[in-house]
């Protein structure tokens, strides 16, 4: 009976080690597709969660409002995945030096699927010749390929050879990101809530456990969507590309998902909402998301592919906490009475402490706070959003 205890204690250890992410985004950002391509309720512009935000820091570097992300304004060039990892790792950029390759989620959730060649927010990112961009996830059991977005705003598994610099014909580029806000680590990815419905704990999402059994158009899945009751809620949708791929498992294939909790999620195409850029004359495709290996492509909407459900509105509310620390100066210091940042009308959250770690003061108008009766020594500033704190000297 022990040693029964004992297995089972390992085999839910695994379960729960198995489902360990690591959070590196604050939200999954919308598409950024702001256009109606139909007139049945539930295309992509019809909810918007989330509207893409960028802060442009003036060093080569951008802030993403929405994930916290910084990136490289200008992409590296096209290199083939080796030197682009070793390229990361020694950039030093914005002075800033933790510099990485980012996530194939990361790496997607920039793409504006409004746009297309290049799929960017292109006032805020430099348009370069890439046709993809590397990712730090090789596929699984096949190291020769790599997941890349593209320009023209999806994601897929490409053969590392592909590229110029590794005798291929095609422009694979690097783009560099680093953390604002230190990750932190989430134990369970999923939840199974009981009730048909899994909530994704990484983006706050609920999904539909089991899909519809039978494939649709994709106007008639925008209807099944707008129409399903389940768990008692009435609020289902169909999702945008980026809340599809966002649960992809690029750890697993056939299918790429997380079977222990979708189960019935198969080797299908599940339909987006959001439609292909078009032509102005011929909407006439719409993004999917293929279980195989997980990539993103596109189909003819009168064809027929797989439905699951979501719901949810996961907001950040106030998208000025997320920050860059180089954008932020706190003076004077050594300061005698008060204290003033240099983003005061942001409404920023600032914590001042001691050396021993007493909290002193907490709010958003630390600038018309007197701290003259402050002792002399050092504080420490926290401001919401940034992972370093501020040393400051008191007279």
């Amino acid at each position: 009976m022990k040693n029964l205890f004992v297995l089972f204690a390992l085999f839910f250890i695994g379960l729960t080690f198995a489902q360990s992410i690591d959070k590196t985004m604050q939200l999954l950002p919308d598409t950024g597709q702001i256009s109606s391509y139909t007139s049945t309720f539930g295309e992509d512009n019809d909810y918007v969660i989330n509207t893409p935000s960028y802060l442009d820091n003036s060093d080569g570097t951008i802030t993403d409002m929405v994930t916290g992300l910084i990136w490289q304004q200008t992409d590296g060039g096209e290199m083939t995945i080796e030197n682009a990892i070793t390229y990361c790792n020694a950039l030093s950029l914005g002075g800033q030096t933790d510099w990485r390759l980012p996530s194939p989620m990361e790496s997607f959730s920039i793409l504006n699927q409004q746009n297309v060649n290049p799929a960017l927010t292109t006032n805020y990112f430099t348009t370069t010749t890439a046709e993809y961009w590397w990712t730090n996830a090789f596929q699984v059991n096949d190291n020769s390929k790599v997941w890349v977005t593209n320009a023209g705003g999806g994601i897929g598994n490409h053969p590392k050879i592909e590229t110029i610099s590794a005798g291929g014909t095609k422009r694979f580029h690097v783009r560099a990101v680093r953390d604002i806000i230190t990750p932190n680590t989430i134990t369970n990815h999923f939840t199974d809530n009981g009730d048909g419905t899994i909530t994704d704990n990484l983006t706050q999402l609920v999904w539909q456990q089991v899909p519809n059994t039978l494939p649709q158009s994709w106007e008639q899945a925008l209807v099944y969507a707008e129409n399903l009751t389940l768990a008692g809620q009435t609020d289902w949708r169909l999702p945008n590309i980026k809340e599809l791929q966002s649960i992809c498992d690029y750890s697993q294939v056939n299918p790429s998902i997380n079977s222990t909790f979708f189960s019935a999620i198969g080797i299908h195409n599940y339909w987006s909402s959001t439609t292909l850029k078009p032509s102005p004359s011929n909407p006439s495709s719409a993004w999917y998301w293929n279980t195989q290996f997980g990539i993103t492509t596109y189909d003819i909407k009168t064809n027929s592919n797989y439905v699951l459900c979501v719901r949810g509105n996961p907001t950040l509310g106030d998208t000025s906490l997320i920050v860059n620390a180089n954008s932020i100066n706190v003076f004077p210091n050594p300061f005698k009475s008060t204290i003033t940042i240099n983003k005061s009308n942001s409404n920023l959250y600032c914590e001042l402490f001691s050396v021993t770690g007493q909290l002193l003061y907490a709010g958003k108008a630390i600038d018309k706070q007197d701290f003259t009766s402050l002792e002399s020594g050092v504080y420490f500033l926290k401001i919401s959003g940034i992972a370093d704190s501020f040393k400051l000297i008191k007279e």
